[in-house]
């Protein structure tokens, strides 16, 4: 204890700071300031002629917070003790008033919406979506939770950077400190996510990980209140994980599951028939599309429908029952035919299917066949024989790769708009057929002549299926 106040002492004498009532007196009004922030100190319910109580009641509440954290229990403001009231945390208290806060609530739907107000500068806003798609994805992967990202308007879920108040009466701190804070499911605010802009945040170790604190914030956006285990993600205070390797602790799996359930994967499958999308839906889009031998597949979800194009008769079937060691919701493919290959795409993987066999050693990265690591996911992907060539389409861009020399062709990536007139943006899914580029987007289909380099035929996505 000494030796901290010494280095406090040391720090404001630094900092031309007024020397010191005490340096002490500022160490214990720290800590009471810490303790009022996330352990319900409550100052003026103590009586301030009685001294004897004022000092035993905040002995009980470092005591409180020593044993929430596995501190050696003194009841003293301890070198442990301050050093982990110093830590970066979250926002949230870890004790409630409860005459306020009587119970934790929970979302009364597994469908909801998030919407991002606003960017750090810090990161590329590609790479904030990416934390923040899978941030969420980490607790919709242990519980029957979907999410889907909406770009403006009302969300179940807001999420914004922000620098000290921001209008919501618990103002950041500038950097360290607290580092974001989020609140319980409910209307209006209810939900919402705020990350402290004074941060560096980062999607690697340097800074503060943004994906890491998401995990955390979106944990009490869902419900969850701190967790006193140092494994769980729900542990108040920051410290960094590897984020490829990330997993929940059985705490937090056990804390979100006792809110939601287990993924409906986990329980008895409904027939399929009952869960297919439908077919003729005017809105209907597709994840990816390929070809396969004389078929063509639409991957949707759990599913895909597959289509041989000279017939009416249209087959679906669920993605785990022909590949069960593959995932739901793959959001590229593409067929090299001469070889029986089909190759399909999720996040920053990819699975090779050989004879309608997945092949061993698979999945595979996708920084294997030359991405930067600024990509995060393939948004579609096609085949061209013509040119033995792999088009990637990524956001506003897309790359070629080079099939026979196994590597990206250079002077990619280019942008989609200049090099196929009419596209736009954030393609759907693409296959090739007959000399021409199918391009999905949305409820919308659009045939681009591979010669003439133009649009000619505007369908409905789900046309091939006579409806």
């Amino acid at each position: 204890m000494k030796l901290l106040l010494l280095i406090l002492f040391l720090q404001v004498a630094a900092s031309g700071a007024a020397p010191l009532a005490s340096v002490e007196e500022q160490v214990v009004a720290f800590a009471k300031k810490y303790l009022i922030d996330f352990y319900s100190y409550k100052i003026e319910d103590i009586p301030t002629t009685k001294m004897e109580i004022s000092r035993n009641f905040l002995e009980e509440k470092i005591q409180e917070m020593q044993k929430f954290f596995g501190l050696k229990v003194t009841g003293q403001l301890d070198s442990a003790t301050l050093e982990m009231m110093h830590t970066p945390r979250c926002g949230v208290p870890d004790v409630y008033d409860f005459r306020t806060l009587p119970r934790r609530p929970v979302w009364n739907k597994h469908h909801l919406t998030y919407r991002i107000h606003n960017y750090t500068p810090d990161l590329k806003n590609e790479d904030v979506d990416y934390a923040i798609e899978k941030a969420f994805q980490v607790w919709s992967d242990v519980t029957p939770l979907k999410f889907k990202k909406t770009y403006a308007g009302d969300a179940d879920i807001v999420i914004l950077f922000a620098h000290r108040e921001h209008g919501d009466f618990s103002s950041f701190d500038g950097r360290g400190g607290i580092l974001a804070h989020a609140y319980g499911p409910g209307s209006g605010i209810g939900g919402d996510a705020h990350f402290d802009e004074a941060e560096i945040w980062s999607d690697n170790f340097k800074g503060t990980n943004l994906f890491l604190v998401a995990v955390h914030e979106l944990g009490h956006s869902l419900g969850l209140d701190h967790s006193n285990d140092p494994e769980a993600i729900m542990f108040p205070t920051y410290s960094y994980r590897d984020p490829k390797t990330f997993r929940l602790s059985a705490d937090d799996k056990r804390g979100i599951q006792s809110l939601y359930g287990v993924p409906l994967t986990y329980q008895p499958k409904p027939s399929p028939e009952s869960q297919v999308p439908d077919a003729c839906d005017p809105n209907l889009s597709f994840d990816a599309v390929t070809t396969m031998g004389d078929k063509i597949l639409f991957f949707k979800d759990w599913f895909f429908w597959w289509k041989r194009p000279e017939r009416s008769a249209t087959g679906v079937s669920s993605i785990h029952s022909m590949w069960p060691s593959l995932p739901a919701g793959i959001q590229a493919a593409y067929e090299i035919k001469a070889q029986n290959q089909i190759f399909l795409f999720k996040d920053d993987k990819f699975w090779l299917i050989n004879n309608l066999r997945p092949q061993l050693n698979y999945p595979k990265s996708i920084y294997s066949l030359g991405f930067p690591n600024s990509v995060k996911k393939i948004d579609a992907a096609l085949f061209n024989p013509l040119y033995y060539k792999v088009y990637f389409f990524v956001g506003n861009q897309y790359w070629r790769y080079d099939v026979r020399r196994q590597l990206m062709d250079p002077t990619y990536p280019k942008l989609i708009s200049k090099y196929f007139p009419g596209i736009k943006n954030e393609i759907d899914a693409v296959f090739y057929f007959k000399r021409h580029y199918y391009f999905f987007q949305g409820p919308n289909q659009f045939e681009y002549d591979v010669q003439l380099h133009r649009i000619t035929k505007r369908l409905k996505s789900n046309s091939w299926f006579g409806c």
